[in-house]
């Protein structure tokens, strides 16, 4: 099935949008409750977004427009904003849940606020992160020096599931692997901001940001007046910039298409949603077709070149003569045209061995050997559990530490040391003692809490940050990102399929 959303309908709802963004909410009603919603709020031991340590200027004027606003009306407009966006149809899907397959990402009203100094120390490091994960893709599937010279080992990377043989010898155009990547941040007790993991595969989120926005400006644009707010409606033109700069070498107008899984994929909204924002072709497998190692997409006019694929398709499901035989979500003799130059896939196939969390600790020795620089952007202390005294120290203190299997996601398989009853922990050890190389541990992060409306009160509830990052011939990142909430108390699970919701990031001037 193909989706061909035109330009037309992107600038028609950019127009709606903006027309609906000028309208003024409504007054707070006579008699309603005008009590500050922030009175009683705890943030307990952490670091707050909203209040710091002791206070934040930069988050003033939002605090004083939510007591204006009053608990009442803050409820009353959080529960218009739920049904909106069920309406809207904005929804991810469980797998593992049979009996609600389409959820609503639960939503917080309450905005989490980036100063500019917050956001320019992001935005570089996420910047350089991005350069150093390109030069060690590029490196360890062709000269593989980083592994003569000694900074990671060679079968760490190697024996890894998602590194493919069949990418060595080849770059892809202007030497870009990860062209969209996801990088995730939590903020500890001191509000330092730490890379908990990468996602340069599938990353998905982006819509949340800026369907986010815009469900934010139409039920609460109140609460950004006198605000400089950095936008976000840029993404869709900002990608498209950055795959027509990653075309075939002298394709000088690019076919560009999202190849999606189909409507059963968890993320299937967000393939709609990005094919609207580029104005570009949904398509999935069945829709293409290769012919003289040239890919091409069927339409009523006949066939028609496709230049380059964003895939939202696991690398192991893109083409049955290559990789899995039995996939029927890819294409088959996509994989040549790749290789011979024909089509640009974005990303590259074999980017999630940069992305494991094994490979993750070695990334402030990787962006040191490659580009010379000392992290911006720290990563959390990890210990690797295929290296003896990295398995040593996490059996001697399980505990008290996170421990984590390398190639899950989504929040799976994570145990939590200290909240770990004691069966839980025997479990985890009889599995690291028979399967080492399949686990790392950190230590327990105290992440930041923002405020975040539970029922009729404002709590605190840990949060972390996904910043988008694009990359062509340079990088840019979307200004935010997307701020995932575990709704539970005390939980540090953010992950969506986790029971985790967001909030609209704001960074402001």
């Amino acid at each position: 099935m193909k989706v061909f959303i035109s330009p037309d309908k992107c600038v028609l709802y950019n127009h709606n949008f903006m027309t609906e963004k000028a309208k003024k909410p409504a007054s707070p009603q006579s008699g309603s409750s005008s009590s500050n919603p922030m009175s009683g709020y705890d943030q307990g031991n952490f670091f707050c977004e909203m209040f710091g340590r002791n206070g934040l200027s930069h988050t003033r004027k939002v605090r004083n427009q939510l007591a204006r606003m009053g608990a009442a009306t803050l409820r009353r407009r959080a529960k218009d904003a739920e049904r909106e966006l069920f309406n809207l149809g904005i929804t991810f899907t469980v797998y593992t849940d049979r009996d609600a397959i389409d959820r609503i990402l639960p939503f917080d009203v309450i905005p989490r606020i980036l100063s500019p100094k917050d956001w320019n120390h992001i935005n570089t490091g996420i910047q350089q992160r991005v350069a150093a994960l390109n030069l060690f893709l590029k490196d360890i599937y062709n000269d593989g020096k980083v592994f003569r010279d000694g900074i990671i080992p060679e079968e760490l990377v190697k024996d890894n599931k998602h590194y493919r043989p069949e990418m060595e010898g080849f770059v892809p155009p202007q030497g870009t692997y990860v062209h969209i990547c996801g990088t995730d941040l939590v903020r500890d007790e001191k509000g330092q901001f730490l890379v908990l993991e990468d996602n340069a595969r599938i990353p998905s989120g982006v819509s949340y940001v800026i369907e986010n926005r815009h469900l934010m400006m139409r039920a609460f644009s109140d609460l950004a007046e006198g605000i400089q707010l950095a936008d976000v409606d840029d993404y869709g033109r900002q990608l498209m910039k950055a795959l027509t700069a990653v075309a075939p070498k002298g394709v000088s107008d690019p076919n560009v298409a999202i190849l999606s899984p189909g409507v059963f994929n968890s993320a299937y909204f967000e393939h709609v949603f990005l094919a609207r924002e580029m104005g570009g072709p949904l398509v999935e497998g069945q829709d293409l077709v290769v012919e003289r190692d040239r890919v091409y997409m069927r339409t009523t006019r006949g066939l028609e070149e496709v230049h380059v694929i964003y895939r939202r398709v696991d690398d192991e499901f893109l083409d049955p003569r290559v990789f899995r035989k039995d996939s029927m979500l890819g294409v088959p003799g996509l994989f040549e045209a790749y290789r011979k130059g024909n089509v640009t896939l974005a990303n590259a196939v074999g980017t999630g061995v940069a992305d494991d969390k094994a490979v993750y600790a070695y990334l402030p020795r990787i962006i040191k050997y490659f580009l010379d620089e000392d992290p911006i952007l720290s990563n959390v202390p990890t210990n690797i559990c295929c290296e003896p005294e990295g398995l040593a120290k996490t059996l001697d203190n399980l505990d008290k530490l996170v421990t984590k299997p390398v190639g899950e996601s989504g929040g799976y398989g994570v145990v939590v040391g200290p909240r770990a009853s004691k069966r839980e922990l025997s479990q985890l050890r009889a599995k690291l003692k028979a399967d080492p190389n399949n686990f790392i541990s950190q230590p327990m992060v105290n992440l930041s809490v923002s405020p975040t409306l539970i029922g009729s009160k404002v709590e605190p509830r840990h949060v972390d940050l996904r910043p988008f990052a694009l990359t062509g011939n340079s990088t840019w990142v979307l200004p935010g990102g997307l701020t995932r909430v575990a709704m539970q108390r005390g939980s540090l699970i953010v992950n969506s399929s986790q029971g985790g919701g967001s909030k609209d990031t704001w960074v402001v001037g």
